[in-house]
């Protein structure tokens, strides 16, 4: 099994032909929720919120149905995107507000969307094990967010603050 580093290099390569010649946004998040689902280990969630007014809104996502709007500064993906930038939460159940959607989850790490310094949505992913994401994960992470965007028409749907 390759390591992260790697891995991540090779969801790179997956991910930069998926979206050849493909500029729409919901549809390459689409494919990058699937890809980063079915590619790495112990997830049971990976998906994107899209902001939306002040709320987060579900947006295309794998895994268990999941809550739908999160309010500004709630939960994991709330405080993502209010400190625009990536958190890693090994442990859940110690990180204040924490949202449950699925009760199996144990550790969660979310990337912000930003666009010309905003937020527009974060990609979201939670895992049954704890202590699963690290720094590893979230350099490849936003190395993938980054690609997603360049290879998008991203909308201006709004901002969280």
């Amino acid at each position: 099994m390759p390591d992260k580093v790697e891995q991540y290099s090779y969801l790179t390569k997956d991910l930069v032909a998926i979206f050849e010649g493909e500029r729409d946004f919901i549809a390459n998040m689409a494919n990058c929720a699937a890809l980063l689902f079915q590619t790495l280990p112990d997830l049971n969630w990976a998906g994107f919120y899209r902001t939306i007014g002040s709320d987060l809104v579900l947006g295309p996502f794998q895994g268990r149905p999941a809550c739908v709007r999160i309010g500004s500064g709630r939960g994991v993906c709330g405080a993502t995107a209010l400190r625009m930038e990536t958190v890693v939460v090994p442990d859940v159940h110690q990180f204040p507000g924490h949202i449950a959607c699925d009760v199996a989850s144990q550790s969660e790490i979310v990337v912000p969307l930003i666009v010309d310094g905003q937020v527009i949505g974060v990609l979201d992913l939670d895992s049954p094990v704890r202590n699963r994401f690290d720094a590893a994960d979230a350099a490849g992470l936003e190395s993938l967010v980054a690609i997603l965007l360049r290879a998008s028409d991203v909308p201006g749907e709004g901002v969280i603050r």
